[in-house]
């Protein structure tokens, strides 16, 4: 049966219009969005006082990271940079059982889903045991992932992570030791996750995330984009975060990072480069010759200290930004939109930086990068509600708070600089409902088991 939401404003290309609707078929994809649509009215779901927009899509997540939350804000704990944080996170890393990692997922995927998010990219790298022995089942964390992923009802592609080495020329770190596995065991391991969900659910997909440079040497690195590509999968990696493995790069390969990569012709349109944020002038143009994307994760690079992404500078190159929640540090894709501008305003002195590009106003610049560009990093058909889409979209209360006094023509800004949390009414990903007026059907036991787990897992160093 085909359902029909009539929401009072709908969201189309940067404009919000009235009397729209959007019809749903019962495979959960869109049929048709357009004016003046009509239904049985047990077909039609009204809308009033509500915008209907299309979901966010969250490209670069660590769920574990979660955990995290609050404990890594001081220096006596976690030192002062991204190098010594990594200890506060190796310690929540050792600390789950399969069960565990999916529980802090669906904590996650539901703050998510609360977000208006309605898609993941899951850069997954927790795949042994805490002793680091590979279960008998490798696949089982990717499952659990996954399965809580599905318990929230939100999409994701699992960007099952290659992780081989610490660095150039370094032991390996105890810390990562459930991490490492084989070249071999990496490929067979993701194949098997690939036949799983091939013919399954359109709401699970598979990626490849060789995790960096400095964690998987350029030859595996180049044999696993090979793979990926024979079958058509999203390639993600982390590029260019922090100086020193840019250094370190150099040091290893006589290159940085971006032009070892492109000197391999690894970058291309299924190509994601996570961070991109230490790279000159010359490394942008790579990437944007090549038709990658850029994801930039600004609450977690302003929590880690990572730096400012130059987003002006490879946007007037063409390229595509996406975003990602990454650490977990805050899980809200509309304050990434809005930093990933207001960052650049801190550093160049002045405002909407980022505006009139390509002539394309800031607040559909930074939407876009919310939805659309994420769909593409990803390979999927959402971020935009247009028929064959998947039906993926939230919808948020017009006389909320934070939305007061908007019109239809200043909704979007006001919206991507000034939305709060409490104004996202409804969440649905491809038709089935996953939040309602503000809740998730699971909302009370997935924080229940979630508390239990966190005040488990920091009362062994009696930081609960």
């Amino acid at each position: 049966m085909t359902t029909l939401y009539r929401p009072e404003l709908f969201y189309s290309d940067g404009a919000f219009l009235s009397d729209y609707g959007l019809l749903v078929g019962d495979d959960g994809r869109i049929q048709v969005a357009g004016k003046g649509l009509t239904a049985p009215p047990e077909q039609t779901v009204e809308l009033p006082g509500k915008a209907l927009l299309p979901g966010a899509v969250n490209v670069h997540s660590h769920t574990f990271q979660r955990l995290i939350r609050g404990k890594s804000e001081s220096r006596r704990t976690s030192g002062k940079d991204f190098w010594s944080w990594r200890g506060t996170m190796y310690h929540a890393a050792a600390a789950l059982s399969p069960e565990d990692v999916f529980d802090v997922a669906r904590m996650a995927f539901l703050e998510m889903a609360l977000a208006g998010v309605t898609t993941v990219g899951e850069f997954h790298y927790l795949h042994n045991a805490p002793d680091g022995k590979p279960y008998d089942d490798p696949t089982l964390l990717s499952r659990q992932v996954i399965e809580a992923a599905q318990s929230v009802g939100i999409r994701i592609v699992l960007l099952r992570t290659a992780y081989f080495r610490s660095g150039f020329e370094l032991p390996n770190d105890p810390g990562q030791i459930r991490f490492f596995e084989s070249l071999d065991a990496y490929l067979n391991t993701t194949q098997q996750l690939l036949d799983a969900y091939s013919s399954g659910s359109s709401n699970v997909r598979i990626g490849v995330a060789p995790h960096s440079i400095r964690a998987v040497p350029v030859q595996p690195f180049r044999e696993i984009v090979n793979w990926a590509r024979e079958r058509q999968l999203p390639i993600h990696t982390h590029l260019s975060e922090q100086t020193a493995e840019n250094e370190a790069c150099v040091r290893e390969y006589g290159r940085t990072p971006a032009a070892l990569l492109a000197r391999e012709q690894i970058p291309g349109p299924d190509f994601t480069a996570v961070h991109a944020i230490h790279m000159t002038g010359e490394e942008i143009g790579l990437l944007a010759d090549s038709g990658s994307t850029i994801c930039s994760c600004p609450t977690t690079e302003r929590n880690l200290g990572d730096g400012i992404v130059p987003a002006d500078v490879a946007m007037r190159r063409g390229i595509r930004f996406a975003l990602g929640s990454d650490s977990q540090a805050q899980i809200d894709p509309w304050e990434d939109a809005r930093q990933l501008d207001y960052h650049l305003r801190l550093q160049h002195q002045q405002r909407a930086v980022l505006d009139d590009i390509d002539g394309l106003g800031l607040a559909q610049r930074l939407f876009d990068c919310a939805t659309v560009n994420g769909a593409r990093s990803l390979g999927l058909p959402t971020g935009e509600c247009t028929p064959g889409n998947d039906a993926d979209f939230f919808t948020v209360d017009l006389n909320e708070v934070s939305l007061a006094g908007h019109s239809p023509a200043s909704l979007l800004p006001i919206l991507v600089f000034s939305l709060g949390r409490s104004a996202i009414r409804d969440v649905v990903t491809g038709g089935r409902v996953l939040v309602r007026n503000g809740r998730h059907a699971l909302q009370e036991e997935i924080i229940t088991q979630y508390q239990a787990l966190y005040r488990r897992v920091w009362e062994e160093q009696g930081r609960a």
